[in-house]
């Protein structure tokens, strides 16, 4: 396997990697009054409240409020079925780099930017609304984790540009320039 194709594939490899873990996130979303429940009791049957009590302590409180708009305001949980379809927009947009990753980079560039983003909105709005510190670090680990591969997909995604540009010609050296 040449150089280029064994980078076309690594990169490939992390996008998929990479757009799986947006899904999932994403998907998440929808769900999220079963998901508390389902959350609870597990955390129960692995004894969470004996050893980290603050942690259940905020999961109950979590699943109670979801409770509650569930069954008072459902609406509301409308926002976070459009949280989880904007997770799925961006994904697909890494068809794009995917697809040609050269000419496409600019979407991981945006979505590097986009997890550094996490991090200021997190310790703005998590105390706004009411976040405990430990969960809005949670929270900013998904900027950090998230740009990780994104990082390794942009450092690539460079290399395979230097091995193209190093493989075509120069516009200087084609015929048609050379015969005017």
């Amino acid at each position: 396997m040449s150089d280029r194709a064994a980078l076309l594939k690594g990169i490939r490899a992390w996008l998929v990697f990479f757009v799986v873990c947006l899904v999932l996130s994403g998907a998440t979303a929808f769900p999220l009054v079963h998901e508390l429940h389902w959350t609870e009791d597990l955390l129960r049957a692995l004894s969470v409240p004996d050893h980290l009590p603050a942690l259940m302590d905020w999961i109950v409180r979590v699943r109670q409020g979801l409770d509650v708009v569930d069954a008072e305001h459902p609406f509301l949980l409308y926002g976070t079925d459009w949280l989880a379809f904007a997770h799925l927009v961006i994904a697909v947009a890494f068809y794009g780099p995917y697809r040609d990753p050269v000419r496409n980079i600019w979407v991981v560039e945006f979505a590097m930017i986009a997890c550094a983003g996490i991090i200021p909105l997190a310790l703005v709005c998590g105390p706004l609304r009411g976040i405990p510190f430990w969960w809005t670090v949670i929270d900013m680990s998904f900027g950090v984790f998230g740009v990780l591969p994104l990082y390794v997909v942009r450092r690539r995604i460079k290399r395979l540009e230097a091995l193209t540009a190093a493989d075509t010609p120069a516009a200087a050296d084609t015929p048609a320039a050379t015969a005017t």
